[in-house]
């Protein structure tokens, strides 16, 4: 819960954030490079109460042999919508719950924030090496 000037702004806490949502099919090709990118993510930030928007983009090669099924990453996506979470912290989760589906080494998460008060924030998790 956030406070602004007498004004209360109710969220959820990061339990609410469903990673059984993700789901993955098998797919073996371990030197295809795989990019997924959508500027359609939102969660809440815990200090202000305000909406965090941010452009992701997952990168990996599917070492593991899984895929993760788009319509599923937008359902895991929804369920940041009314989270309190840090956009750092965000990044983490979403690289440490990919990283767990797909079972790959080789995954990497950008997010960039829309700007909040002059700041643009760009957060990266993970690596392709």
């Amino acid at each position: 819960m956030a406070k602004s000037e007498g004004k209360t702004f109710e969220f959820l806490d990061e339990s609410h954030i469903d990673p059984s949502l993700l789901e993955v099919f098998d797919f073996d090709s371990p030197k295809q490079y795989i990019k997924t990118e959508t500027d359609e993510f939102s969660a809440v930030c815990p200090f202000s109460g305000l909406p965090d928007i941010a452009y992701v983009k997952i990168e990996y090669f599917p070492i593991g042999g899984k895929c993760v099924e788009l319509k599923s990453l937008k359902y895991y996506f929804v369920s940041f919508r009314n989270v309190g979470i840090y956009q750092e912290a965000a990044t983490k989760r979403m690289y440490s719950d990919l990283f767990s589906a797909l079972n790959t080494k080789q995954l990497m998460v950008t997010t960039i924030y829309n700007i909040r008060g002059g700041f643009q924030t760009t957060c990266v998790e993970g690596s392709l090496d």
